[in-house]
């Protein structure tokens, strides 16, 4: 555990004295938090929390250490941790590291031994905002000149920062009874906004051959791929700077091929059919969330991370275009849409569950079953 002090300010002038947490250093971004109790490694490493300082409201952070394969993307992706307890010594016989060990090797700077559930609790009041932390700059005034230089994530374009360069391929073109004389895999071209590794392994799991293609490739390239349906994924940033996402998707939904959105991919497919974006007051982030599917009457408990979300209104306005198919029981956001006469779904929240549970990975099973 370091001595060493830190200190994070909001951009509204609240700060917060606590002690450094992996590499000495000052990092910015827009402060949210997440309340899962499990799982930190895979938040770490999801891209879509690019640019974000993360608050953890799990009391330890680090106590089961870190895992190589424990991972969403090549890299961690937040902009910074603030928690309450940075627990170095770790009691997981499988993990390769230490969290110390793993922020210092990736360049995280962080913040412990601060009182996290006061700070979850303000940007419950005040909603989202930037903040700065720092363990080498303590000058108030520094700092806030550093924090007053920083964008505001609404009007931010990110997924150009976090998605792949090159395009990529996942799984078996070819089922393995008969190599190429065998049946065709169903194939899948995934617009990469950011995606999670798990997410792939799902479509990959099912037998489907996948083509990642970095966000701004033209759709031209894509459906060279000649694909059976279209994927378009998580990712950081808002929707609403992101017409060029816009413009390929509805290409896709030209072509009336099964089309799947999650998360980014599902505010991208809302735009897509005319169906506005708007920034959260602080977002979802945990794996709890409870969620109502309006097909079948059930509920499931999900795993979610977004600031941005799909407009009720609109879509009251425009029920001849899109369909709601679920519901978030805490605060009724829409969760998932469906495109009507379209081959064409997406929900707000992960189904992939990692973290989290498990309950909502049949939409993969039934996006599948559409490409076959």
């Amino acid at each position: 555990m370091s001595d060493q002090p830190a200190i994070l300010l909001l951009a509204d002038g609240t700060v917060f004295r606590g002690k450094a947490a992996g590499k000495i250093g000052t990092t910015i971004g827009e402060i949210c938090f997440n309340t899962g109790m499990t799982g930190y490694q895979e938040v770490f490493t999801d891209p879509s929390y690019f640019g974000q300082l993360l608050v953890t409201t799990n009391a330890h952070i680090g106590n089961y250490g870190t895992k190589d394969t424990d991972t969403e993307s090549d890299s961690i992706k937040i902009a910074g941790l603030v928690c309450k307890n940075f627990t170095v010594p770790f009691s997981r016989q499988q993990a390769d590291g230490s969290i110390q060990e793993y922020f210092e090797k990736e360049g995280m700077v962080g913040i412990s031994d601060v009182d996290t559930r006061a700070i979850v609790r303000h940007i419950r009041s005040k909603g989202a905002m930037n903040g700065i932390v720092s363990s080498e700059e303590f000058d108030l005034d520094k700092l806030k000149d550093q924090l007053a230089k920083a964008p505001d994530m609404s009007g931010l374009e990110l997924s150009s920062k976090v998605t792949t360069k090159e395009t990529y391929t996942l799984g078996e073109e070819f089922d393995q009874l008969g190599g190429e004389g065998g049946n065709r895999s169903s194939k899948v071209a995934v617009l990469d906004l950011g995606t999670k590794k798990h997410i792939l392994k799902n479509f990959t799991d099912r037998g489907c051959f996948v083509k990642v293609f970095p966000a701004k490739t033209p759709i031209e390239e894509i459906r060279a791929f000649e694909p059976d349906g279209y994927f378009i994924s998580n990712g950081p940033g808002d929707p609403g700077a992101m017409d060029y996402a816009v413009d390929t998707a509805k290409a896709m939904l030209e072509d009336d091929k099964p089309l799947f959105g999650i998360c980014l991919g599902h505010q991208i497919l809302a735009r897509a059919v005319d169906i506005p974006t708007y920034k959260m007051h602080h977002g979802h982030r945990g794996i709890n969330h409870p969620v109502k599917n309006l097909v079948t009457g059930k509920c499931e408990i999900t795993s979610q991370n977004h600031g941005f979300g799909v407009s009720p209104e609109a879509i009251a306005a425009n029920a001849d275009k899109v369909e709601v198919t679920h519901l978030n029981l805490n605060d009724d956001t829409i969760e998932g849409i469906r495109v009507v006469g379209k081959p064409a779904f997406s929900v707000q929240y992960h189904p992939e569950a990692s973290p989290g549970p498990h309950d909502a990975r049949y939409l993969f099973d039934q996006f599948v079953d559409m490409l076959k």
